[in-house]
């Protein structure tokens, strides 16, 4: 293809513009693009936490060690769950367990290798960064302790709200101080992230890993995401390829 607004980017970078054009759309290692048109505009880049900055593999062997259940059968159950639509409170009675959260706190170890680097590329680019998720009071503590930083930070026992409620992304937009269309959310859930964000006017990125992601990746409604990607380092690449 000759036309300009295409760019060669790597295989695995799906992008579609704002208004749903899917030329971008390849899977083939060939021509995909629209990217500039995507992150025009983009002013503030606000991350998910679980499975999108921090990798929860700990996080959920801490749980099954703790409710007394192998790890395989906790998995395979959460697994099993997001498959069907439902949600993973279910776990404990499938499980035949009590509900159990074991104290956890998130270390430098926790985090995937590219969260900082993509972190730090979008400020270097002059993007106000955020993160927000579903978390309890004092995590911002647990992220300093880890070596993440961040313009602003939004949790849901703060707001009093949780993911996907429209309010809860009123309250990012908010916190952000830019309109919902200057702000990209980037997260691995279509559920909790991309579904809603992009209802609340933002511009979203999908990122397929984790158990949510990867199994999330395979609806249709991963259409609506305006990027999708594998890894946080793609993300870091295209600001670098857009600047």
């Amino acid at each position: 293809m000759s036309d300009p607004a295409y760019q060669r980017i790597p295989y695995s970078w799906h992008a579609v513009s704002p208004v749903g054009d899917r030329r971008g759309y390849c899977s083939d290692g060939g021509i995909v693009g629209v990217v500039g048109s995507v992150l025009n505009g983009v002013r503030c880049v606000v991350f998910d936490v679980g499975e999108t900055l921090v990798d929860e593999t700990r996080l959920w062997t801490s749980v099954a060690d703790h409710c007394g259940v192998p790890v395989a059968s906790l998995c395979g159950v959460l697994g099993g769950l997001i498959e069907s639509g439902e949600h993973h409170g279910r776990l404990w009675e499938i499980l035949g367990v009590d509900r159990c959260s074991p104290p956890f706190v998130i270390q430098k170890s926790d985090l995937y290798p590219d969260a900082a680097d993509c972190i730090d590329s979008a400020r270097s680019h002059h993007l106000r960064v955020g993160i927000a998720g579903n978390q309890p009071q004092g995590f911002d503590e647990q992220l300093s302790a880890a070596g993440v930083r961040a313009d602003f930070t939004g949790w849901s026992a703060q707001w009093g709200v949780r993911k996907p409620d429209p309010e809860f992304f009123a309250q990012v937009v908010d916190a952000a101080g830019v309109p919902p269309a200057a702000i990209l959310y980037v997260g691995d859930r279509l559920d909790n992230d991309v579904v809603p964000a992009h209802r609340a006017g933002m511009r979203t990125a999908h990122l397929r890993r984790g158990a949510w992601g990867y199994l999330h990746a395979r609806r249709p409604e991963r259409a609506l995401a305006d990027i999708r990607v594998d890894s946080l380092t793609e993300l870091t690449t295209m600001w670098t390829n857009n600047a």
